[in-house]
This record gives C-alpha cells, sequence and structure tokens, in this order.
C-alpha cells in the first residue's frame, strides 16, 4: 500500500493539469474550507489539497463527518470552469460519475449514486455509503468563477469505527474483505474526472449518464427537505439535477434539495 504524500500523489498522477499542484496535509480541519481560501486567493485550477485525517469534516447541511486516520481518501479540487450558473450542478455530477467509475475498477464492486450526492456500493444485494460529494461555488456575474469539490470516500475503515451516517454505511475494505490502495484509487478518480471535465466544457451534458447511475429511480423513497416530507415514486431527474417525484394523488414534484430514505 502505498502512504499518502505530496511526492508520491506527484508521482503518480497522469493527468495533465487536474490535482496539480499538490497540497498533502496530514491533519486538517476541513479540505474544503481550506481550499476555499485558497480559491479566493487565485490559486490555480486543478489545486488539491489532500489530508489523511479532518478535525472538522463536514457533509451536506453541516453534519460532521470524522473517519479515523490514514483510512479514508479526503481531499477538495479547485476548478475555475467559468460555466453559467446553471450548470454547477454538472460539477456534482461529473465527480460522481468518476468515483463510481473508480471504485468498480478498483475493487469488482457495483456501484451507483444516491440522489443528490451520496456514492454508494451494493453489497450483499444492499446499497451501502461509501462516500459523498460536496460543492462550494464562487459566483462572478453569472458564470462560476470558482468552484471547490470535496470528496470523502471510506476506503479502509474497520468495522465498529464507521462514522455515523442517516442512510447504511461501509467502507471498501469492509465491502471487499481488503485493503484498498487509497493512493491509486485517488488516481484513477483524478484521470476520469479531468477527462469527463474537458468533455463538458465542450457543451456535453454528463446529466444523462448521472442519471443512470441514480439507484433511487423507479423506488418509492420519502424525502425530508426540512420540517417538510413528502413521498413518492421518483420518475428521474430534470436537467439540473432536481428530482422528480411523483406522489400518491399523481401530483409530480420537482425537488433541488433534500435528503432521499
Amino acid at each position: 500500500m502505498h502512504a499518502l504524500s505530496k511526492k508520491a500523489i506527484e508521482d503518480a498522477l497522469d493527468t495533465e493539469w487536474l490535482g496539480l499542484p499538490v497540497i498533502y496535509l496530514p491533519e486538517i480541519g476541513s479540505t474544503n474550507e481550506y481550499l476555499l481560501a485558497l480559491a479566493t486567493n487565485k490559486a490555480p485550477a486543478g489545486t488539491l489539497v489532500i489530508t489523511d485525517y479532518q478535525t472538522a469534516g463536514k457533509g451536506r447541511l453541516d453534519r460532521r463527518w470524522e473517519a479515523p486516520k490514514g483510512t479514508s481518501l479526503l481531499f477538495s479540487l479547485l476548478l475555475r470552469p467559468g460555466w453559467p450558473v446553471a450548470q454547477a450542478h454538472w460539477l456534482t455530477m461529473l465527480s460522481g460519475l468518476a468515483v463510481v467509475a473508480a471504485i468498480e475498477a478498483s475493487t469488482g464492486l457495483s456501484c451507483g449514486l444516491k440522489w443528490p450526492n451520496d456514492v454508494m456500493c451494493r453489497v450483499d444485494g444492499a446499497w451501502r455509503k461509501v462516500g459523498g460529494l460536496l460543492l462550494a461555488a464562487g459566483l462572478e456575474a453569472d458564470r462560476i468563477g470558482y468552484a471547490v469539490m470535496g470528496i470523502g470516500l471510506n476506503v479502509n475503515i474497520p468495522a465498529g469505527q464507521m462514522p455515523a451516517t442517516r442512510t447504511p454505511a461501509t467502507s471498501l475494505y469492509l465491502a471487499t474483505g481488503r485493503e484498498i490502495d487509497r493512493l491509486l484509487l485517488l488516481v484513477q478518480i483524478l484521470t476520469r474526472l479531468e477527462r469527463q471535465y474537458i468533455t463538458a466544457g465542450q457543451g456535453h451534458s454528463p446529466w444523462p449518464d448521472w442519471q443512470a447511475r441514480l439507484i433511487s429511480i423507479g423506488r418509492e423513497v420519502t424525502v425530508h427537505m426540512g420540517i417538510q416530507t413528502l413521498s413518492g415514486t421518483v420518475e428521474g431527474t430534470g436537467p439540473a439535477g432536481q428530482l422528480l417525484l411523483r406522489d400518491a394523488t399523481g401530483k409530480l414534484h420537482e425537488i433541488s434539495a433534500g435528503d432521499v430514505e
């Protein structure tokens, strides 16, 4: 197994710009918060901030995310797409697609995405969460001036040390019965994401491929949106990533944010 370090990552990367420069910190509060500060100080697109341990890691809705040291992939990437604001969801879609494809190639597991940003793998016939994505963007007029994409994956977390999640969770180690090389998995993710990002920059939406990876389409679900709850059948998603849910009365709801159960 390769240990994470600035030199190890630089030597292993085969991307042209994504993941460079590398900022490796053994411990940090939050890679997203650290990189957001750099983003406003003109750090270059592609900058990678990665750590072995986050003391203040967060998921969606400011939920705490903490994993044992040296067991996970915890990193953030700086992008400067200049895309219209309406395409901001493309960044989450691209990242999700790159992550699930890289995990499948590295582990042989069957993986999918749970709307809006959970990374899932099928273990013993059931879907289990292995990670998540968190996007923060800065706007310039009607364009995305910069975006920080945070990715957290449960790689080699042993039984009994999984972070608490609302969705049943596992790690790649528990799902496969073997340790996974975090450095090689990181390289696979970045290679795929760079290629897909370039394609999206040419105007090709990742939405069809992303929707095909969603595990909830056609299922009965409950969506929690703060104090409001909706139940129904997921019919699909819209081009901007909104969930299309038809309730028992036949009414179709378009949901931009929420937690699916």
